[in-house]
């Protein structure tokens, strides 16, 4: 009996050996429960909420969060888009609190094209970045209960959203209004994620709030330039002429200041960047959120992806070719 025993156990012990141990916030490795929605403000006639994904069975007391803002150039989206609830999913599936939220639509029936007036568009931007750090500060008073880390928060973004989470991530609050949704003081977001969006200015970045940055975009971007040109390539007569910094040009700044990026470049990819990371790149968000900002890695990446032997040209300022 008692070599039976030691047998079994040979026998068990060998089933094991050679498999990797998962590991949380690397590995899909959780169930999700289905979202729970709250609001976090109510904005005149606008109601805001935010849908937040939780993994099951997760021991952790104090879990990263990555919070996300759709895109729809200001004028539509909803954060309840099937994509983007796939993506929480898949993102609370290792283990990160992943939360899909709405703000202010205010360019709502109007154009954010090269007619609307450069100002009123920083002013759109200001407003998205006000309801983003709103409901960063829900999510602070809110800790204890959904299990979440204030300290590691991460923001992302697509298209819309993208620039609303690069400016509330990098524009300084005493720049804004007496309605800027202030952050306690010692506040600093974890990491940032964007899908095809800019900045109004890089110098708005500097060596004290630098954060682990992610930019995914596309070399032919006619709407937001991928390096630095006009916001829809608008002319400098144009009311809406409004110069905008992209993924490059923000990689080559963080590169400067030797702080860590990673950026990833379709090379000839159009706007549509701003949605395909959340299907066809989840493993390389994840690998991100797990190096750069669980982990804390000092990394610089830049990945190129170039099926068709398209050039990669950072330099650009004019449209690519229709």
């Amino acid at each position: 009996m008692r070599f039976s025993l030691l047998f079994l156990t040979f026998l068990y012990g060998c089933s094991l050996f050679g498999q990797e141990e998962e590991i949380p916030y690397k590995d899909a490795m959780y169930e999700v429960h289905e979202p729970d929605t709250y609001t976090y403000a109510i904005e005149g006639e606008d109601t805001l909420k935010m849908d937040v994904f939780l993994p099951k069975g997760t021991t952790d007391p104090a879990r990263p969060v990555v919070l996300f803002v759709h895109g729809g150039g200001f004028a539509g989206g909803t954060r309840g888009g099937e994509t983007h609830h796939g993506f929480c999913r898949e993102l609370a599936s290792h283990g990160y609190v992943a939360i899909t939220m709405s703000y202010r639509l205010t360019m709502k029936g109007k154009s954010f094209h090269c007619d609307q007036p450069a100002e009123n568009k920083v002013k759109t931007f200001q407003a998205a970045v006000n309801d983003v750090r709103g409901a960063t500060a829900a999510l602070i008073d809110m800790a204890k209960n959904i299990r979440i880390d204030p300290s590691q928060i991460v923001l992302a973004g697509s298209s819309a959203g993208a620039e609303a989470v690069l400016h509330a991530a990098y524009w300084a609050p005493n720049l804004f209004n007496e309605e800027s949704q202030l952050l306690p003081n010692e506040f600093s977001y974890a990491g940032v994620i964007s899908f095809a969006g800019a900045l109004v200015d890089v110098e708005m970045i500097t060596d004290s709030n630098a954060l682990p940055t992610q930019l995914f975009h596309g070399t032919c971007d006619n709407l937001v330039p991928y390096a630095s040109a006009a916001h829809h390539y608008c002319e400098p007569g144009d009311p809406g002429y409004l110069m905008l910094d992209g993924a490059y040009s923000i990689a080559q700044y963080l590169h400067e200041l030797g702080k860590p990026y990673y950026l990833h470049t379709t090379c000839g990819g159009g706007h549509e960047v701003a949605g395909t990371p959340m299907t066809k790149y989840v493993e390389e968000i994840v690998d991100f959120l797990y190096n750069d900002v669980v982990q804390q890695n000092f990394r610089q990446v830049h990945v190129q992806i170039n099926p068709d032997g398209i050039s990669c040209e950072p330099t650009r300022i004019i449209p690519c070719a229709k």
